[in-house]
């Protein structure tokens, strides 16, 4: 079970692409997509799910393409990730009162809100603005020095 799944992936890499272009030109679907070796098609579904959950908007045209929304340090993976593939649950119980019919007796539960309630709060605390420059500093190019 993949709790980030491939789609996911695939959207948080184009978010990251948008983010590094934030306050410049849109950019086309197609040129995303190759840049990020996401599927055309694919990217396009993705972009529009991006687009109605308010992250990313577009200009029609030729000089058109896809922007964020908002400024990278505003826009949560936390938010990619709801946007693309729904709520991230470890296990039904997680999912509010009533969920499950062990509610009252189970032994793990407790435990398995606790670690839900981390990951949210890791991914809702994590920026794109933060994957940008994580990408940046794994992308520098390396000065060599002599010996």
């Amino acid at each position: 079970m993949d709790v980030l799944r491939r789609n996911t992936d695939y959207a948080l890499r184009a978010v990251v692409n948008l983010a590094g272009r934030y306050g410049g030109e849109p950019v086309s679907t197609r040129d995303l997509a190759k840049s990020e070796d996401v599927p055309y098609q694919l990217a396009c579904k993705l972009l529009q799910k991006l687009h109605r959950a308010g992250l990313a908007d577009s200009i029609m045209g030729p000089q058109g393409g896809f922007y964020l929304s908002r400024a990278p340090g505003g826009i949560s993976v936390l938010e990619v990730v709801e946007a693309i593939q729904g709520p991230i649950s470890l296990n039904r119980c997680v999912l509010g009162v009533g969920a499950c019919p062990r509610e009252g007796n189970c032994t793990i539960s407790e435990r398995l809100i606790e670690l839900q309630q981390q990951i949210n709060g890791y991914l809702g605390g994590l920026t794109l603005d933060e994957l940008l420059r994580h990408k940046r500093r794994k992308t520098k190019p390396r000065v060599r020095t002599k010996r």
